[in-house]
């Protein structure tokens, strides 16, 4: 189940069933019907009073109006759009006469305001920065391009780092849009500043290393009663029981498990596929995939590698607390663990069953942390070093 919340419309959104309610208006519900096209994504717009769905084979992306029941259609998307933070404009990649456009749409009347053709084979994403200014355009896997683009169309850079190989795998701005952190399949991350569109840095993410005692925490994650007997466990608690654990710092060199891709498979989980910088830009976390239990934190200032946290299982998620440099990240498993430049603990879902966290986020002023199963949801705050259930939703 995906479920989207808004809080400034007090209206919730579930995708499941492409219904929305009200929460301030129980009565009050609606129903998005893409009719035999189906619907394959949904999201909501900045404004909270319009909702997008994208139809099966992305034959179009469909505006509804939750204020005037209006809907405008759009025709060529190829799956993948962003809005401005200010939500002022919305971005969307499309796919004619087998070249790749971007339209610029304004989001207060949905008219479109601008389109061009953007210098791609095959285009796999787009993202703004977050002051608007440039449009970060980038390639498909095949063929490693980034494109930096004005709202006008107008192109400011392109950065290219080697051909013949798998490129890019994520873009990602920092906060104060000066630096572009580009992810790629050859497990770097490459920081393109915002006057040349060129690397001012390169991060590498080895799978053995000998880390710098003066400038890198490595913290090692440990389960307290791995070996204890499940017969002196109570049944109930079994799984929770196990799964205690603490980080204990590591000294000396480091040898990280490294997952070997399938060749015979599509989309490797191979190279840089998370790159996520704090809300300040003093920070920039990363996941290499086929070292998945393992995160990368470098401070933004040195340019350099301040922590890695290693995991006893893969890390599926991690953000950033809007208003400090906490890094919340999961596993899978009935814990949440939290970074900051103090030290890292793990602490457990304060529920009397097991969890297994898929996906966190925090609140937009950084007090509550929504923690994400596959079915389930659950709000909690935090006290000292523990999390508390504020709420918990099936």
């Amino acid at each position: 189940m995906h479920l989207s919340v808004f809080l400034l419309s007090f209206s919730f959104l579930c995708v499941v069933f492409e219904k929305v309610w009200s929460l301030e208006e129980p009565q009050w519900n609606c129903k998005i019907d893409e009719g035999s096209a189906g619907v394959i994504a949904i999201r909501w717009a900045p404004d909270s009073r319009h909702i997008l769905s994208t139809a099966e084979f992305n034959l179009r992306v469909t505006v509804w109006s939750l204020t005037n029941k209006s809907v405008s259609y759009i025709k060529y998307p190829k799956g993948f759009m962003d809005f401005t933070q200010d939500g002022q404009y919305l971005a969307l990649a499309e796919r004619r006469d087998c070249k790749d456009f971007v339209s610029i749409f304004d989001c207060q009347i949905w008219q479109l305001c601008k389109h061009f053709a953007v210098d791609t084979r095959d285009s796999a994403g787009l993202a703004w920065s977050p002051d608007g200014a440039v449009l970060a355009v980038w390639d498909s896997a095949v063929n490693y391009k980034v494109l930096l683009y004005a709202p006008d169309g107008s192109c400011l850079g392109n950065y290219s780092a080697y051909e013949n190989a798998l490129g890019v795998k994520t873009v990602s701005w920092s906060s104060s849009s000066q630096y572009c952190a580009v992810g790629s399949y050859d497990q770097q991350v490459r920081l393109l500043n915002h006057l040349t569109w060129q690397p001012s840095a390169e991060f590498n993410h080895l799978e053995s290393f000998t880390p710098n005692n003066s400038t890198t925490v490595v913290y090692e994650e440990v389960l307290l009663n791995a070996a204890r007997p499940l017969s002196d466990i109570p049944v109930a608690t079994h799984r929770i029981q196990r799964e205690q654990s603490k980080y204990e710092i590591r000294a000396g060199p480091v040898a990280l498990l490294n997952v070997k891709p399938d060749p015979e498979k599509p989309n490797p989980r191979l190279g840089v596929g998370i790159a996520v910088f704090s809300s300040d830009s003093l920070y920039l976390a990363t996941r290499n995939d086929n070292l998945a239990n393992t995160v990368w934190i470098w401070d933004m200032v040195r340019l350099v590698l301040v922590s890695v946290l290693v995991q006893t299982s893969a890390v599926r998620c991690m953000a950033w607390s809007p208003s400090n440099n906490q890094l919340a990240l999961c596993t899978a498993t009935s814990h949440v663990y939290i970074w900051s430049p103090a030290g890292c603990v793990s602490t457990g879902v304060p529920l009397d069953e097991p969890f297994p966290v898929q996906r966190v986020r925090w609140s937009p002023d950084g007090e509550a942390l929504v923690v994400l199963s596959k079915e389930r949801f659950c709000v909690c705050y935090q006290q000292g070093e523990r999390l508390v259930n504020g709420n918990d939703t099936s």
